[in-house]
C-alpha cells in the first residue's frame, strides 16, 4: 500500500516519539562505592629489664618494643612511646606491665624485676682499729745481723720513713719488740733483744720521735716469726718488731 505524505509524516512523528521516550527511560549506572581500607594488624609487644635482678637502691633499665601500636602504656610509667626505655629504680620486687593498642586488639608484656635485701652493713670500725690497721700497714721492722744490735744503713732509711708516718700521727703510742733466733742462750738472747729493742727506739728518738710514746720489751728467742733452723728462717727471727698500744 502506498502512504501518503501526510500518513509518512505521522510515522516519522512516531518514530520520533518512541526514540526519545526510550532514551529518556534510559538510566546512568551507578559507580561500585570504594572498597573498606584494609584494618591494620594488631599490635606486638615486648618488655625486658637489664638487670632482672638487683641489690636495693640500685636502678635497672626497661626496653620494650612494639608494632602497629597507637596507644602504648606501661602501669608504672603510664603513657610512653611505641618504642624506648627507661632507667627505674624499684624499692620492692615489681612487674613491669606493658599494654599496647590499636583499632584490631591489644597485646600485653611483662618484665619482672627481683630486688634482693641491701646487705647488712660491715661492723662499724672504731677509731681504735682503724688506727691499728693503719699502724701495721706503715710501720716496717727493722732486721739485724747475727749477734748484732746495730742499726745498718739498710734499716736506718726504713726507720726514717717509719718515724715519717708516726709524725704524721703524733697520738699513736707503741711497743718495740726485741727478737733473736734460736741459737745461744735464753739469758744472753733476753739482753740482746733487748739490746736490739733499746737501738731501735734511740734511733727513733733521734728522727724527732717522743720517747714517751714508745715502750720497749725483749723476748729473746721465745716467740720466733719462723719455726726452722736454717739461715734464712733465723734472719727472720733477728729483728726489733713494732705493735701498736691500744
Amino acid at each position: 500500500m502506498k502512504l501518503t505524505r501526510s500518513q509518512w509524516f505521522k510515522v516519522v512523528v512516531a518514530l520520533a516519539v518512541v526514540l526519545a521516550v526510550s532514551a529518556c527511560g534510559k538510566k546512568k549506572a551507578a559507580p561500585p562505592p570504594p572498597p573498606p581500607p584494609p584494618s591494620a594488624p594488631a599490635p606486638t609487644a615486648s618488655l625486658t629489664a637489664n638487670p632482672n635482678a638487683l641489690n636495693a637502691g640500685q636502678a635497672t633499665t626497661l626496653i620494650w618494643k612494639t608494632d602497629y601500636a597507637t596507644s602504648v602504656t606501661i602501669d608504672q610509667l603510664g603513657k610512653v612511646d611505641p618504642s624506648g626505655s627507661s632507667t627505674v629504680t624499684p624499692t620492692e620486687s615489681t612487674t613491669y606491665h606493658l599494654l599496647a593498642k590499636n583499632d584490631s586488639g591489644t597485646q600485653e608484656a611483662t618484665a619482672r624485676v627481683t630486688v634482693m635485701p641491701a646487705p647488712a652493713p660491715p661492723p662499724a670500725v672504731t677509731s681504735d682499729e682503724t688506727q691499728a690497721q693503719m699502724f701495721a700497714q706503715n710501720m716496717k721492722d727493722v732486721f739485724f745481723d747475727y749477734d748484732s744490735y746495730d742499726v745498718t744503713q739498710q734499716y736506718q732509711q726504713v726507720l726514717a720513713a717509719d718515724a715519717r708516718f708516726l709524725k704524721q700521727h703524733p697520738n699513736m703510742k707503741f711497743t718495740v719488740e726485741g727478737h733473736c733466733d734460736e741459737r745461744g742462750s735464753t739469758e744472753y738472747n733476753l739482753a740482746l733483744g733487748d739490746n736490739r729493742a733499746n737501738s731501735t727506739k734511740q734511733a727513733l728518738v733521734s728522727l724527732g720521735i717522743s720517747g714517751d710514746r714508745i715502750r720497749t720489751i725483749s723476748y729473746g728467742k721465745e716467740k720466733p716469726f719462723c719455726t726452722e733452723s736454717t739461715e734464712a728462717c733465723w734472719a727472720q727471727n733477728r729483728r726489733a718488731h713494732f705493735v701498736y698500744q691500744r
